[in-house]
């Protein structure tokens, strides 16, 4: 190879460096406004990120609230059983070891389901609202309050799981309630 095409190399470069040369320098103005355009679009870049941040974090937090209600929403039909089997249980036989033996375990089951986040909704007594409740119809008692709970309702962070299975009270005053009973 001959050395005649690197010095024309060479002499290229030497050419373009000259027309860099040539150019204007920019001005002040215009590096700083250069300088503010980069730091506005840093400052957008970093709100993006911020807000990825949440999106991602409040998407776990739904996720993870999500599958818990899964698992409660099946294991509570076994909770509600234990509990219909301790109220099934008859007074004189209450005290049997296998009564308290069912009533432990469903006590350590209760014990469970609330380590998961789960709370029982307070129904009896309560005014009825229709985001915590499913009415099953009316009963004697006081107009728009809840008499009588047919199946507990439980919650997850302030989100209902299941509702409360609830009778409401139709106006009717309670010494009709207990005659009905009767």
């Amino acid at each position: 190879m001959s050395d005649e095409p690197l010095q024309d190399e060479n002499a290229s470069e030497e050419s373009a460096g000259d027309a860099v040369a040539a150019a204007d320098p920019p001005s002040v103005a215009d590096l700083e406004a250069k300088i503010a355009e980069l730091e506005q679009a840093q400052a957008r870049a970093l709100a993006d990120y911020r807000n990825l941040e949440r999106r991602t974090s409040e998407g776990r937090a739904e996720l993870r609230r999500l599958t818990t209600a899964s698992a409660v929403i099946n294991l509570l039909p076994i909770y509600d059983d234990l509990n219909r089997a301790i109220e099934a249980v008859e007074d004189d036989i209450a005290e049997h070891d296998w009564v308290s033996g069912i009533s432990l375990i469903r006590d350590k089951f209760r014990g469970v389901l609330d380590a998961t986040g789960a709370s029982e909704i307070e129904a009896l007594g309560k005014p009825f609202d229709p985001r915590m409740h499913e009415a099953m119809g009316y009963a004697a008692g006081p107009e728009g309050q809840i008499v009588h709970v047919m199946q507990s309702g439980w919650a997850i962070d302030e989100h209902v799981v299941r509702p409360a299975m609830v009778m409401v009270g139709n106006g009717d005053g309670p010494e009709a309630a207990t005659d009905e009973a009767r």
